[in-house]
């Protein structure tokens, strides 16, 4: 990151960003350095984790700007009509990266009054933020009222308790409404099934989320015949249900259906259609579920721009609609590529069939590893370019099979030395867990040559410490 622009649109000055040149890229800043390690910006992360200490999670603030202007530049670049990106702030919930993410000029997409919290400790502007969730509790609601956030209403009762916060606060309420879309061309379309069997339309009929087109033509009515409230936006969240773009562009023509519907029905056309998020990323190396499905032929953001505005666009014509404000929610394709996953190796085993390289880092920390068969791709962080001689199984400390990586081809790897999981900014630290009263590990952003702590190493203290013991249990352990 060199020079600042001039400040823009009322927005703080943002850095330039120029590709680092490495010997094997991994990213745009994140690649193989000139000394033969894995570099993160103009860090040896070797240095990196022997400072901070393992296990490790390293960040890339200069990736994360990336990601975030490549996509949010295909879309203004296609689509007819205003766009606004809302990062998911559950994908990586940093109070740091909320922070990048407002200096860039990104709203959010929030779950529950801690997600909420955070992104307006962070400052961000509360009319850029939208409150999702299907259970919203009141804390939530009067949260997100107060603060004049926009709430996708999920809940037939919902409505009516937005209105009677905003009755007993004094202030009024943006509201979107979630909609059940029926997805009828995606009836014998698979994609990945990390929501249940079955098609995709299967998948998504089978979830909690959304109102029918009866239930949502309900809520406007009520809607409009209530001061405090005002009508904003549709919202829909297809999810990470494949790697192609058609499906999504599927799902935003629907959106566009539903308007006309919903305009027919009660006389309102909504402004904004919020098409949330599961969009995904490729790699040359592969990364992904199910072992590596997201490759090089994985789409481009420019490739999901082309087909949903094309999509939206010939529909609202079809239907004679005004081009909607165009709202997205993208958490992994923004987040996942700007984070590295660093553990060390402790013991090395083998028994004659099969070899198996234990970490300090586990699938308390890699959760997606485990719960869905998630592919990171390894790397040794010291020489990292040097030949692949073995495979082996790249596994944690815990007590159960704790497998990070099965039968990947890696150098010879001895105890002490760094193993880097690519790929990991997503869904890492927002899903770390303490199974085995394991302690979380500590979080460094670097940018340039800077890297510093943004989530601190917990101790022993922070595991035991929300745990109490009954004074009766005390009295007859030490009576």
């Amino acid at each position: 990151m060199s020079d600042l622009n001039s400040k823009t649109n009322g927005l703080p000055s943002v850095p330039t960003l120029d590709p680092k040149s490495y010997q094997v890229t991994f990213g745009e800043f994140i690649g193989i350095g000139n000394n033969g390690n894995l570099w993160v910006e103009d860090c040896d992360v070797k240095e990196v984790v022997k400072e901070f200490g393992s296990p490790l999670l390293i960040i890339s603030e200069s990736q994360f700007r990336y990601c975030y202007r490549q996509f949010r530049d295909a879309f203004i670049k296609r689509y007819p009509g205003e766009v606004e990106i809302l990062f998911a702030n559950k994908s990586n919930n940093s109070l740091a990266l909320r922070h990048i993410m407002n200096q860039e000029g990104a709203g959010g997409d929030c779950f529950g009054v801690n997600e909420m919290y955070i992104a307006l400790l962070a400052g961000t502007n509360p009319k850029t933020l939208v409150l999702n969730g299907s259970n919203k509790q009141t804390e939530e609601l009067e949260m997100a009222v107060a603060n004049g956030l926009c709430i996708n209403i999920d809940a037939m009762d919902e409505l009516d308790r937005i209105d009677e916060v905003c009755q007993r606060l004094g202030k009024d309420a943006d509201i979107g409404i979630r909609l059940a879309l029926d997805l009828d061309p995606l009836a014998d379309k698979h994609g990945v099934a990390m929501h249940g069997p079955g098609t995709m339309k299967e998948q998504s009929d089978s979830t909690k989320w959304g109102m029918t087109r009866e239930q949502t033509v309900e809520i406007v009515n009520s809607a409009l015949a209530m001061p405090h409230i005002h009508l904003k936006e549709t919202h829909f969240h297809l999810s990470r249900m494949t790697n192609e773009t058609g499906p999504f562009a599927v799902m935003a023509r629907e959106m566009i259906t539903w308007s006309s519907y919903i305009r027919e029905k009660t006389g309102w056309t909504p402004p904004c259609v919020d098409i949330g998020g599961g969009w995904t990323f490729g790699k040359w190396y592969g990364t992904g579920p199910n072992s590596q499905i997201d490759d090089s032929s994985a789409p481009t953001a420019e490739d999901y721009a082309e087909e949903i505005s094309k999509a939206i666009e010939d529909e609202a014509k079809n239907l004679s609609l005004p081009i909607p404000k165009l709202r997205i929610e993208p958490g992994r394709i923004l987040s996942g590529p700007i984070g590295v996953a660093v553990g060390t190796v402790g013991a090395v085993k083998e028994d004659g069939r099969k070899k198996w390289v234990n970490l300090d880092l586990s699938t308390n920390h890699l959760s997606w590893a485990a719960i869905l068969d998630w592919y990171y791709h390894a790397v040794a962080v010291e020489n990292t370019g040097r030949e692949e001689t073995e495979i082996i199984d790249l596994v944690g400390p815990l007590c159960n099979s704790d497998e990070l990586g099965k039968h990947r081809e890696m150098p010879t790897l001895a105890r002490g030395d760094y193993v880097a999981f690519l790929d990991a900014g997503g869904y890492v630290e927002s899903q770390a867990a303490r199974y085995n009263a394991q302690c979380l590990p500590a979080t460094v952003l670097i940018c340039g040559n800077s890297c510093e702590i943004t989530t601190e190493r917990e101790q022993l203290r922070d595991v035991s410490g929300r745990f109490r013991v009954p004074p009766r249990l005390l009295e007859a352990s030490f009576a």
